[in-house]
Protein backbone atom coordinates (compact mmCIF):
# COMPACT_ATOMS: atom_id res chain seq x y z
CA UNK A 1 0.00 0.00 0.00
CA UNK A 2 1.09 3.85 -0.47
CA UNK A 3 2.33 5.77 2.15
CA UNK A 4 -0.30 7.89 4.07
CA UNK A 5 1.36 11.53 4.44
CA UNK A 6 -2.08 13.10 3.97
CA UNK A 7 -0.68 15.03 7.73
CA UNK A 8 2.59 16.39 5.99
CA UNK A 9 3.30 20.18 5.17
CA UNK A 10 6.88 20.05 5.66
CA UNK A 11 9.15 17.95 3.59
CA UNK A 12 12.52 17.67 5.40
CA UNK A 13 15.82 15.82 3.10
CA UNK A 14 18.39 14.52 3.83
CA UNK A 15 21.07 14.61 0.97
CA UNK A 16 24.10 12.36 0.51
CA UNK A 17 22.88 8.98 -0.40
CA UNK A 18 19.30 10.21 -0.07
CA UNK A 19 18.75 12.22 -3.14
CA UNK A 20 21.28 10.41 -5.46
CA UNK A 21 22.07 6.84 -4.79
CA UNK A 22 24.11 4.79 -2.63
CA UNK A 23 25.70 2.75 -5.51
CA UNK A 24 27.00 6.18 -7.59
CA UNK A 25 29.96 6.31 -4.63
CA UNK A 26 29.91 9.61 -4.78
CA UNK A 27 30.42 9.83 -1.11
CA UNK A 28 33.62 7.48 -1.21
CA UNK A 29 35.41 10.54 -3.37
CA UNK A 30 34.54 12.78 -0.28
CA UNK A 31 35.52 9.91 2.07
CA UNK A 32 38.78 9.16 0.17
CA UNK A 33 39.52 12.84 0.72
CA UNK A 34 38.67 13.12 4.32
CA UNK A 35 40.51 10.11 4.94
CA UNK A 36 44.20 11.84 3.21
CA UNK A 37 42.74 15.47 5.73
CA UNK A 38 43.07 13.10 8.56
CA UNK A 39 46.41 11.17 7.51
CA UNK A 40 47.97 14.80 6.77
CA UNK A 41 46.76 16.72 9.49
CA UNK A 42 47.97 13.45 12.37
CA UNK A 43 50.71 12.27 10.71
CA UNK A 44 49.29 8.68 11.16
CA UNK A 45 49.75 5.97 8.36
CA UNK A 46 46.39 5.69 6.23
CA UNK A 47 45.17 2.42 7.69
CA UNK A 48 44.94 4.43 11.23
CA UNK A 49 43.99 7.72 9.88
CA UNK A 50 40.70 5.76 8.52
CA UNK A 51 40.01 4.14 11.22
CA UNK A 52 40.19 7.31 13.22
CA UNK A 53 38.10 8.64 10.94
CA UNK A 54 35.93 6.54 11.24
CA UNK A 55 35.73 6.51 14.81
CA UNK A 56 35.65 10.06 14.72
CA UNK A 57 31.95 9.65 12.29
CA UNK A 58 30.14 7.13 15.00
CA UNK A 59 31.25 8.88 18.30
CA UNK A 60 30.72 12.20 17.22
CA UNK A 61 28.46 12.46 14.04
CA UNK A 62 30.88 13.21 11.71
CA UNK A 63 34.58 13.52 10.55
CA UNK A 64 34.66 17.30 11.39
CA UNK A 65 33.00 17.23 14.82
CA UNK A 66 35.80 14.75 16.49
CA UNK A 67 38.94 16.75 14.10
CA UNK A 68 37.23 20.04 16.18
CA UNK A 69 36.73 18.67 19.67
CA UNK A 70 40.31 17.00 19.53
CA UNK A 71 41.89 18.77 17.25
CA UNK A 72 41.22 21.91 17.30
CA UNK A 73 40.65 22.12 13.57
CA UNK A 74 38.80 24.83 11.78
CA UNK A 75 36.18 23.96 10.03
CA UNK A 76 35.65 26.01 6.69
CA UNK A 77 39.10 24.48 5.28
CA UNK A 78 38.57 20.64 5.72
CA UNK A 79 34.68 21.25 4.20
CA UNK A 80 36.58 23.17 1.54
CA UNK A 81 39.19 20.76 0.91
CA UNK A 82 36.82 17.51 1.14
CA UNK A 83 33.94 18.57 -0.97
CA UNK A 84 36.37 19.81 -3.81
CA UNK A 85 35.44 16.42 -6.06
CA UNK A 86 34.26 16.02 -9.30
CA UNK A 87 30.60 15.43 -9.73
CA UNK A 88 30.15 13.01 -12.68
CA UNK A 89 29.52 10.27 -10.61
CA UNK A 90 25.53 12.17 -10.21
CA UNK A 91 23.16 11.95 -12.86
CA UNK A 92 19.57 14.01 -12.44
CA UNK A 93 17.09 11.65 -12.24
CA UNK A 94 13.66 13.25 -13.73
CA UNK A 95 11.40 10.57 -11.80
CA UNK A 96 13.07 11.93 -8.61
CA UNK A 97 12.32 15.67 -9.82
CA UNK A 98 8.65 14.97 -10.49
CA UNK A 99 8.25 13.24 -7.43
CA UNK A 100 9.29 16.10 -5.28
CA UNK A 101 7.58 18.59 -6.93
CA UNK A 102 4.25 17.11 -6.39
CA UNK A 103 4.78 17.65 -2.53
CA UNK A 104 2.77 20.26 -0.99
CA UNK A 105 3.94 22.68 1.26
CA UNK A 106 7.66 23.48 1.85
CA UNK A 107 10.97 21.90 1.14
CA UNK A 108 13.93 21.43 2.96
CA UNK A 109 17.53 20.01 2.78
CA UNK A 110 18.53 18.79 6.14
CA UNK A 111 22.21 17.59 5.61
CA UNK A 112 25.55 17.15 7.77
CA UNK A 113 27.36 18.66 4.45
CA UNK A 114 28.83 22.20 4.16
CA UNK A 115 26.17 25.11 2.24
CA UNK A 116 28.79 25.12 -0.75
CA UNK A 117 28.16 21.11 -1.16
CA UNK A 118 24.62 21.38 -0.89
CA UNK A 119 24.48 24.08 -3.82
CA UNK A 120 26.48 22.14 -5.94
CA UNK A 121 25.37 18.82 -5.35
CA UNK A 122 21.99 20.22 -5.78
CA UNK A 123 22.22 22.31 -9.22
CA UNK A 124 24.02 19.32 -10.74
CA UNK A 125 21.12 17.11 -9.77
CA UNK A 126 18.82 19.48 -11.00
CA UNK A 127 16.91 20.09 -7.90
CA UNK A 128 17.84 23.56 -6.18
CA UNK A 129 14.59 25.42 -7.25
CA UNK A 130 12.31 22.32 -5.21
CA UNK A 131 14.14 23.75 -2.14
CA UNK A 132 13.24 26.84 -0.40
CA UNK A 133 16.25 26.60 2.23
CA UNK A 134 19.35 24.52 2.65
CA UNK A 135 19.98 23.81 6.54
CA UNK A 136 23.62 22.59 6.75
CA UNK A 137 26.64 22.22 8.99
CA UNK A 138 27.19 25.80 9.20
CA UNK A 139 23.94 26.59 9.89
CA UNK A 140 23.73 24.28 12.49
CA UNK A 141 26.67 25.65 14.84
CA UNK A 142 28.88 22.51 13.42
CA UNK A 143 26.61 20.43 15.50
CA UNK A 144 25.67 17.54 12.94
CA UNK A 145 22.87 15.17 13.37
CA UNK A 146 21.63 13.38 15.16
CA UNK A 147 22.21 15.45 18.33
CA UNK A 148 18.76 16.87 19.16
CA UNK A 149 19.91 20.43 19.85
CA UNK A 150 20.25 20.41 16.13
CA UNK A 151 16.90 19.18 15.31
CA UNK A 152 15.35 21.99 18.00
CA UNK A 153 17.46 24.86 16.06
CA UNK A 154 16.12 23.46 12.70
CA UNK A 155 12.57 23.34 13.98
CA UNK A 156 12.30 27.02 15.51
CA UNK A 157 14.56 28.57 13.07
CA UNK A 158 12.14 27.67 10.00
CA UNK A 159 8.80 27.20 12.16
CA UNK A 160 8.66 23.40 11.64
CA UNK A 161 5.98 21.65 13.22
CA UNK A 162 7.25 18.04 13.70
CA UNK A 163 4.26 16.31 14.11
CA UNK A 164 3.39 17.95 10.35
CA UNK A 165 6.96 17.33 9.18
CA UNK A 166 8.35 13.89 7.03
CA UNK A 167 12.19 13.23 7.52
CA UNK A 168 14.20 11.25 4.50
CA UNK A 169 17.32 10.33 5.51
CA UNK A 170 19.74 7.22 4.44
CA UNK A 171 21.05 6.99 8.14
CA UNK A 172 18.87 5.18 10.66
CA UNK A 173 20.34 6.56 13.68
CA UNK A 174 19.45 10.21 12.36
CA UNK A 175 15.87 9.26 12.47
CA UNK A 176 16.17 8.59 16.29
CA UNK A 177 15.58 12.05 17.23
CA UNK A 178 13.11 13.43 14.26
CA UNK A 179 10.79 10.05 15.45
CA UNK A 180 11.10 11.22 19.08
CA UNK A 181 9.85 14.88 18.72
CA UNK A 182 6.75 13.64 16.19
CA UNK A 183 8.44 13.81 12.60
CA UNK A 184 7.07 10.93 10.18
CA UNK A 185 10.73 9.16 9.38
CA UNK A 186 11.50 7.63 6.24
CA UNK A 187 14.70 5.21 5.98
CA UNK A 188 16.14 5.45 2.39
CA UNK A 189 18.66 3.09 0.21
CA UNK A 190 19.41 -0.22 -0.64
CA UNK A 191 19.69 -1.52 3.57
CA UNK A 192 16.41 0.33 3.68
CA UNK A 193 14.33 -2.66 4.15
CA UNK A 194 16.46 -4.56 6.48
CA UNK A 195 16.15 -2.09 9.52
CA UNK A 196 13.64 -3.11 12.54
CA UNK A 197 14.05 0.22 14.40
CA UNK A 198 10.89 1.43 16.00
CA UNK A 199 11.81 4.98 15.10
CA UNK A 200 11.48 4.32 11.06
CA UNK A 201 8.09 4.45 9.96
CA UNK A 202 8.52 3.97 6.25
CA UNK A 203 11.36 2.28 4.67
CA UNK A 204 12.05 2.77 0.50
CA UNK A 205 14.88 1.65 -1.73
CA UNK A 206 13.84 3.71 -4.41
CA UNK A 207 12.72 7.22 -2.97
CA UNK A 208 10.75 8.53 -6.51
CA UNK A 209 8.63 5.52 -6.12
CA UNK A 210 7.73 6.11 -3.07
CA UNK A 211 7.01 9.47 -3.07
CA UNK A 212 5.06 9.37 -6.62
CA UNK A 213 2.58 6.90 -4.99
CA UNK A 214 2.53 8.42 -1.18
CA UNK A 215 -0.94 9.85 -0.38
CA UNK A 216 -0.67 13.60 -0.31
CA UNK A 217 -2.97 16.21 1.45
CA UNK A 218 -5.42 16.99 -1.68
CA UNK A 219 -4.35 13.70 -3.19
CA UNK A 220 -7.69 11.65 -3.94
CA UNK A 221 -8.20 9.10 -1.36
Amino acid sequence: MSADLTHVDTWLFDLDNTLYPLESEFMGLIEAKMTDFVQRETGLPRDEARALQHSYFTEHGTTLAGLMINHGLEPKRFLDEVHDVEMDRLTPDPALRAAIARLPGRRLIFTNGSLGHAERVLTHLELRDLFSEVFAIETADYVPKPALATFDKICKLHAIDPPMTAFFEDSEKNLVPASRIGMTTVLVGPHAAASTSEHVHFRTPDLAEFLSSARLQGSPQ
